[in-house]
């Protein structure tokens, strides 16, 4: 491709490596046929928050979107590596608390939208799987690591493990899971949730959100 191409050559190029019709494209990334048509064609520009929904949707981060405008050997091996400079620090201001009976979340970094990896803190409460409720499952992987207290960790396939401060634990996030805090009043890990959905962590406090909502 060409060096500086506009915004509808790269969603034409995009959208032919993939071998999508427009009608396909309007439909994956939830913009309207007519609209993408005339951005494609040049006619017609989007929003930052139309073009952020527009590669989410589809999987990709913004500089990979824009790193199609380098060239055919962008992505290929030995490519330079696209630099964002994201940064974000921790802090009060910069967090997200939920309380929902079993857990109370510190969603950290929030700031930073659309990123694969979403730090949390959490305080494990409840002591049994009574009082903890259903099993949680949601997409993608995460890691869990005592911080203070011994947590026991309860797997849909697995037998339940004893986890005490320093130790951790990796496992798919589809599968059921709970932690409870093990004698002790209450345990904090460290958890890290990682999938290929840029909005893993706005779906993530809508699923605590939901949670605490429900009558205990």
């Amino acid at each position: 491709m060409k060096k500086n191409a506009t915004l509808g050559q790269l969603i034409g190029a995009l959208r032919q490596r993939n071998g999508w019709t427009l009608k396909q494209m309007s439909e994956k990334v939830g913009i309207p046929l007519s609209t993408l048509a005339k951005v494609e064609g040049d006619k017609l520009s989007l929003s930052y928050d139309k073009l952020e929904q527009f590669t989410g949707r589809l999987g990709l981060s913004m500089a990979e979107f824009l790193a199609q405008d380098r060239g055919p050997g962008a992505t290929a091996k030995g490519a330079p590596p696209v630099i964002t400079g994201r940064r974000s620090l921790t802090g009060d201001s910069n967090s997200v608390r939920i309380h929902t009976g079993a857990y109370d979340y510190e969603y950290l970094c929030t700031d930073l939208r659309r990123k694969r990896m979403v730090p949390i803190l959490t305080q494990v409460l409840a002591h049994t799987l009574a009082e903890f409720g259903d099993l949680v499952r949601h997409q993608g992987e995460e890691f869990i690591y005592v911080v203070e207290g011994t947590i026991e960790v309860h797997l849909e396939f697995y037998a339940p493990v004893t986890l005490r401060q320093g130790q951790g634990i990796y496992i798919d996030s589809m599968m059921g899971h709970a932690y409870l805090a093990k004698d002790c009043e209450r345990a904090l890990v460290l958890g890290v949730c990682s999938s290929d959905d840029s909005n893993l962590q706005g779906d993530l406090i809508t699923l605590a959100e939901e949670t605490a909502e429900r009558p205990a």
